[in-house]
């Protein structure tokens, strides 16, 4: 198969992109980055990210490689108390596990400033994949409602600027990934039901249903939910930030 360009506001979000067009997982995706993209500033000569990708003819198992820092952030006395970083290396060099350190460090400081200054006591344990290049930060805490907003919107938003942060000057593109309290797991059954009803509304009604626009990882969750569905088929429809998922009956 031949490869694929792909634009979206940052590459992760091409990335959901490519995955949404080939109607696969992000672990059968072969890609390459062309652009990182950038914000500019105050949005002001912004570019988007480019990738181009295609699907791997087969898909390789990958061990996981964890580089894992746990902080705790105090809203009266913003104090890091540091604990012991594990780094275990089988097959890559030693200058990358330096780099996965800081880009843990990266994000812990970030947030250090962030929730300073929201006045919140938040715990912060953060994680670098050095195998898939995935940086997991999982935040706890006794506000964490805050810290999602609607469907999400908050818990995307800092998911967005870790990356910004984490990426700056990096030679690799690092993925990051945020949650909290099991939100995006929640969020992921919400939407596979969703998906279900839908279908049999379609099936009932025999008219094609549009739902409501959501972000391309949420709209790829429909996709994937249905893809295999004997009566139905996705697709989207309009532009970011309104594009919505589709879906109609089988011919």
């Amino acid at each position: 198969m031949d490869f694929k360009e792909f634009t979206a506001k940052n590459v992760d979000e091409a990335i959901t992109e490519a995955c949404e067009d080939f109607m696969v997982t992000s672990d059968r995706l072969e890609y390459e980055v062309i652009s990182n993209g950038s914000t500019g500033f105050l949005g002001i000569n912004s570019k988007p990210a480019v990738i181009k990708a295609r699907v791997k003819e087969d898909a390789v198992e990958k061990n996981t490689v964890d580089n894992t820092s746990s902080n705790t952030f105090a809203s009266s006395d913003i104090k890091v108390e540091k604990k012991t970083t594990e780094s275990v290396v089988t097959t890559k060099a030693e200058s990358n596990v330096v780099d996965g350190n800081v880009f843990v460090e990266r994000a812990n400081d970030f947030l250090k400033d962030v929730f300073g200054a929201m006045n919140m006591e938040v715990s912060v344990n953060t994680k670098f994949n050095s195998n898939d290049n995935i940086l997991d930060v999982e935040l706890s805490g006794a506000e964490m409602g805050v810290l999602i907003g609607k469907r999400g919107q908050t818990l995307d938003s800092l998911q967005y600027l870790i990356s910004l942060v984490v990426n700056r000057d990096s030679e690799n593109y690092i993925h990051v990934k945020v949650d909290t309290e099991n939100y995006r797991e929640r969020r992921k059954a919400t939407l596979e039901n969703l998906a279900k009803n839908i279908s049999y509304k379609v099936r009932k009604t025999r008219q094609s249903v549009a739902l409501e626009p959501m972000n391309p990882y949420e709209r790829r969750i429909i996709h994937s939910a249905l893809q295999n569905d004997r009566y139905v088929t996705t697709h989207s429809e309009g532009d970011e930030p309104f594009r919505r998922v589709v879906v109609t009956l089988k011919k």
